[in-house]
């Protein structure tokens, strides 16, 4: 009878998954082993949706998030609300509105607060193409966290959202700090170099 060939495993995460933790060496302090894994994670989950929006529907994450944002206010937003949620340039921003408004998924519309200003808002066609991207987006992620029980996940989520709340409070402690502090004394101008005399010139005798 022959023998059946035993399977061989690929670690889950050798040196090429690994990611931004093989920088953490064993002593290091559990803060940086934190950032690290948080980071790695944060990377490998972005890289999967990246993939599978490209591949599924030809488009980018920044355009999904973009399009997220719209859903969530139908309404529309200005250009600058949009850039403080989505962290980006105004001019990242210019950009993907330039395009998005050229297949026709968003449009500038007049804003009611302010005749000077507009808003952009998702289109029709812009929500029935967001709808069926989104749909698939939840799966994915639904698949990515399959193997964490209900109860590991809300306290995963609680205890990051404490993370949050810790880093906003340091943060603001730092702006704090910036604006107290006395201003920078502009440094003094170097003194100038003394001009090299022009050298003698031979004259000739009378």
């Amino acid at each position: 009878m022959a023998r059946t060939p035993k399977l061989q495993l690929v670690p889950v995460l050798d040196d090429e998954r690994i990611g931004h933790e093989a920088r953490a060496v064993a002593d290091d302090h559990i803060d940086l082993k934190i950032w690290l894994r948080l980071l790695a994670c944060s990377t490998q989950i972005e890289q999967q949706i990246r993939q599978r929006l490209r591949a599924r529907f030809a488009t980018t994450l920044p355009r999904f998030d973009y399009l997220a944002q719209l859903e969530r206010h139908p309404d529309g937003l200005r250009m600058n609300a949009l850039s403080r949620y989505l962290m980006v340039t105004g001019g990242n921003i210019t950009g993907l509105t330039d395009q998005l408004t050229k297949e026709g998924l968003v449009a500038r519309v007049d804003d009611p607060e302010d005749r000077r200003a507009y808003r952009v808002a998702m289109t029709e066609k812009g929500r029935a193409e967001f709808a069926a991207m989104a749909a698939e987006h939840e799966s994915w992620l639904a698949g990515m966290f399959r193997g964490l029980g209900a109860g590991d996940k809300e306290q995963l989520y609680d205890q990051l959202g404490r993370l949050r709340v810790q880093l906003a409070q340091h943060q603001a402690a730092l702006e704090a700090g910036a604006a107290d502090a006395p201003p920078a004394k502009p440094a003094r101008p170097k003194p100038a170099a003394p001009k090299a005399a022009p050298p003698l010139r031979r004259t000739s005798a009378p």
